[in-house]
């Protein structure tokens, strides 16, 4: 092992908000640097459970399924059922995501959105080799 990762980095045109955005999600902490707005992370209660947001001034958000405009990254979080991500889906829209695509079927699939400030980021259900 050469290192160990220190978090995950989505670059995005305000920081604060896209955190706050993803800690409803998540339930994970935001945590603000005092001294520079254009960075502020996002922290779970386990190891490695850190997102980081930079604040890139005239961010061009990916626009997928645009090849010309790529997805670049993306985040999946998991549900259970599909009972559960339809819940779910009620509330990532709720807090600002727009769904574009849905995968799934009956026990197993996926649904992906677009965050409030343009990146994908899905929500599966019924996946194997989850426990």
């Amino acid at each position: 092992m050469i290192a160990t990762l220190q978090a995950t980095v989505i670059d995005c045109p305000d920081p604060l908000s896209l955190a706050r955005f993803y800690s409803a999600i998540l339930g994970w902490r935001v945590v603000t640097e005092e001294d520079d707005p254009s960075w502020v992370w996002l922290t779970g209660s386990g190891p490695g459970q850190r997102i980081a947001f930079q604040g890139v001034p005239g961010h061009r958000p990916p626009r997928w399924p645009d090849p010309e405009h790529p997805q670049q990254m993306h985040l999946d979080f998991e549900v259970d059922t599909l009972e559960d991500v339809e819940r779910a889906q009620r509330e990532v829209e709720a807090l600002g995501a727009t769904f574009r695509y849905d995968s799934g079927g009956p026990t197993r699939g996926f649904r992906v959105f677009v965050d409030p400030a343009g990146h994908p980021f899905c929500l599966c259900y019924g996946q194997p080799g989850t426990p």
